[in-house]
């Protein structure tokens, strides 16, 4: 009996908890959204990234809102931003920081680290893949180790850490294509597109006008950590687990892909499945639900997988598109 009590007094802790997450994370896309318009969906996905843990890639031409979305974010969620603007002559050291050396009062010489932009809890990466590989490859370690290496000493980065990079379609002049290694990182690429004519036109009035909309703090960075915290702990039912570990599975050569999987030159890895089981529940929690669902699985896809996968020449000769097949192996679990 005493038992049985105490597991509906969690349940009952669990359930409080995640209705004023979930009443946060609401609030933070409503500020988001009175200041970003058109961009509904790019504003959910970035939030479950964020939610999640991990990090986020924007990919869309220039002028679409893709910088300002970050700053608001920071604004909203209460974060500590810094920007980034990347260029083919930055260096590594610019974005982790470098030692220099110092001489103390008596004449002795010491080395004192400075701190690069890095250090943030939200980093922008604008137009990331304008910089050269190397460049890029600095920003691997802080991503997936929250800290970073300068001569031989560890420095912590602060939490809860995201990096948010924007990135120029490659067709675009002077960009250079992210290695397959970094892109991993990113939990999701986030699609940006145009918006509609009613959201453009709002956008019209609002930034040219004598006052432009400011957005509104709606949580802190501990209130984000509690969120992410949460997140983990929510209940995933058997269904959602094998969706998620059907759909990955597929997305890779070899026989569970059928058919599919003969256009498909390499897939995603275990990466993949913990990434979707993060974001279906952060999905649930931003709507209001304490438990994912299959659509959340199929929703989510799109962006989850395809920058974690390649064709091969015979599939793109064919017209096939990454977009096309992921929505073939989506029917599959629908």
């Amino acid at each position: 009996m005493a038992a049985t009590e105490g597991i509906e007094k969690f349940e009952d802790m669990i359930v409080r908890a995640a209705e004023t997450t979930a009443a946060h994370a609401r609030a933070a896309r409503d500020a988001i959204g009175a200041v970003i318009f058109g961009q509904e969906q790019v504003v959910d996905r970035a939030l479950i990234t964020i939610l999640s843990g991990g990090h986020a890639l924007l990919v869309g031409v220039p002028g679409l809102a893709k910088t300002k979305l970050v700053e608001t974010m920071g604004i909203a969620l209460g974060l500590d931003a810094r920007r980034i603007q990347f260029t083919p002559d930055l260096m590594p050291s610019d974005i982790l920081g470098t030692e220099v050396l110092e001489e103390v009062p008596g004449g002795k010489r010491s080395f004192r680290f400075i701190f690069g932009p890095v250090f943030a809890q939200l980093l922008m990466a604008d137009e990331i893949n304008r910089a050269s590989p190397r460049t890029q490859s600095a920003l691997l370690q802080a991503m997936q180790e929250h800290h970073v290496t300068v001569a031989g000493a560890r420095y912590d980065l602060p939490a809860p850490f995201h990096v948010l990079a924007t990135q120029n379609p490659l067709e675009q002049e002077g960009t250079y294509p992210l290695p397959e290694a970094q892109l991993d990182r990113f939990l999701m690429e986030i699609d940006v597109g145009y918006p509609d004519r009613e959201a453009e036109r709002k956008i019209l009035f609002d930034t040219t006008g004598a006052e432009e909309t400011k957005p509104n703090a709606a949580m802190t960075a501990e209130d984000l950590m509690a969120a992410q915290r949460l997140v983990r702990r929510l209940p995933v039912g058997e269904s959602v687990v094998e969706a998620i570990l059907g759909l990955v599975r597929s997305a890779r050569p070899g026989p569970e892909g059928g058919e599919i999987a003969k256009s498909i030159a390499w897939g995603p890895g275990p990466r993949a499945s913990q990434a979707l089981m993060l974001a279906v529940r952060a999905r649930a929690l931003l709507e209001g639900r304490y438990a994912p669902s299959v659509d959340d699985v199929i929703d989510l896809a799109e962006p989850i997988l395809k920058h974690r996968m390649a064709l091969t020449f015979a599939a793109r000769a064919d017209g096939e598109t990454i977009e096309s097949v992921i929505a073939k192996l989506k029917t599959r679990i629908g």
